[in-house]
């Protein structure tokens, strides 16, 4: 039986995944307030960047009411590093997407993304019973497609003119998906990966 993502704790050695709540804003607009992170596409794109700590807020809500979304926080210091989502949860179809997630640069490069991949899809499908995650990000940010292909997702295609980005633009989302007979090859190249990476 499949399940709907818990609003829980979720944790490893290295990140602590917390559900997102509004008073997250200031603390997640500091960890994200540098234009690299929102050129890639994340909220919409650059036009989307809050230019005050308030204005996350509204990009808080919309993560929050969006799906089952995560502050994502370093294991051993507590801070608030990023956010990661489970969104349009199917039960009756056995699937969910992995998606709006998005972390500080300081953690760039380092087992943090790794880390909370193993925690949420972890959730999804040992957990929650998924058959299917999807994973979308913006066909103009090759660096996301190439990691999400080096993580073991099999790209399946492009959705041409298919999500308003902030400035008014569509962008066309290349679309990859994991599922649940692929996650035990996904779930141990992670868990090498972190491994390979002291922490």
């Amino acid at each position: 039986m499949t399940i709907t993502p818990a609003k829980q704790r979720l944790k490893n050695n290295v990140v602590l995944l917390d559900p997102l709540q509004p008073d997250d804003a200031p603390d997640l607009f500091a960890a994200l307030d540098d234009a690299r992170v929102w050129a890639g596409g994340w909220g919409g794109g650059l036009a989307a960047r809050p230019d005050v700590p308030e204005g996350m807020s509204t990009v808080v809500g919309k993560l929050i009411s969006s799906g089952s979304a995560w502050a994502v926080r370093d294991a051993q210091s507590g801070d608030l590093v990023g956010t990661a989502s489970l969104l349009d949860v199917d039960l009756v179809n056995e699937r969910c997407m992995f998606g709006a997630a998005a972390y500080a640069p300081a953690v760039w490069g380092t087992p943090v993304n790794a880390a909370t991949n193993l925690g949420l899809l972890g959730h999804a499908f040992d957990d929650c019973g998924f058959g299917r995650v999807e994973l979308q990000t913006d066909v103009l940010n090759a660096p996301m497609s190439r990691a999400i292909e080096k993580l073991g997702a099999t790209h399946e295609g492009t959705l041409r003119r298919h999500k308003r980005r902030a400035d008014g633009t569509f962008r066309d989302s290349a679309v990859f998906s994991i599922l649940s007979d692929d996650w035990p090859g996904v779930r141990d190249r992670l868990k090498e990966r972190l491994e390979e990476r002291p922490t």
